[in-house]
């Protein structure tokens, strides 16, 4: 593999990586709503606020959301809305998924 694609899919993986985790995936579903502090997150997930800033950390080492310190509070955003074109597409492949399930369940009852 070249240097210059194995870089790019090196890339791609560690922002993949950084998405991957249930909580993460909530966080930036959150921020694709509306900008969240992490008192405001650390509800949602039902985490401390030491966790939840570590998943916001990973995120942010991803380039994935930023942040924007306000006094004692520290409100987060999402850097790339775009990234929700990716959620809907892994929303396709768990409905194909599951219409492939329902297929094979269909048949076996048959």
């Amino acid at each position: 593999m070249k240097n210059t694609l194995k870089t790019r899919y090196e890339a791609r993986a560690k922002i993949i990586k950084a998405m991957a985790h249930p909580s993460r995936l909530l966080i930036i579903e959150e921020l694709n709503r509306k900008e969240h502090c992490v008192g405001e997150l650390t509800e949602m997930i039902g985490a401390d606020a030491s966790t939840v800033s570590k998943h916001l950390s990973i995120l942010k080492n991803a380039g994935l959301v930023n942040d924007d310190k306000r006094g004692n509070l520290i409100f987060y955003t999402l850097r790339v809305p775009c990234i929700m074109q990716f959620m809907s597409c892994v929303e396709d492949v768990i409905s194909a998924n599951a219409r492939q399930q329902n297929a094979i369940l269909k048949c076996c009852r048959g």
